[in-house]
């Protein structure tokens, strides 16, 4: 999976059903209107792979790849948005 992680014009979010830090994390993400794109780890079984590959075997959602290409587990919803809304 590491075209997830090589030249990736949007930022992905990992995520997956059921979990309040992800639905935080998403909403967030709406509403200051940073588009990312989603990869929902039960329905994805490569993305939950990646997930697992990047967090020490855990399946430990939401996993965000920035576009730079690194992977940030579990971040907080202002600073994210902040970095991502920084001119690159």
């Amino acid at each position: 999976m590491s075209d997830a992680t090589s030249d990736a014009a949007l930022p992905i979010v990992y995520w997956r059903r059921m979990c309040g830090f992800c639905a935080r994390l998403m909403a967030a993400l709406e509403e200051s209107g940073i588009e990312v794109e989603y990869r929902d780890i039960w329905d994805d079984p490569e993305a939950a792979a990646f997930v697992r590959s990047v967090n020490d075997g855990h399946e430990t959602v939401p996993t965000v790849v920035l576009p730079d290409g690194r992977a940030v587990t579990n971040p907080p919803p202002d600073a994210l948005i902040e970095y991502l809304a920084q001119p690159r």
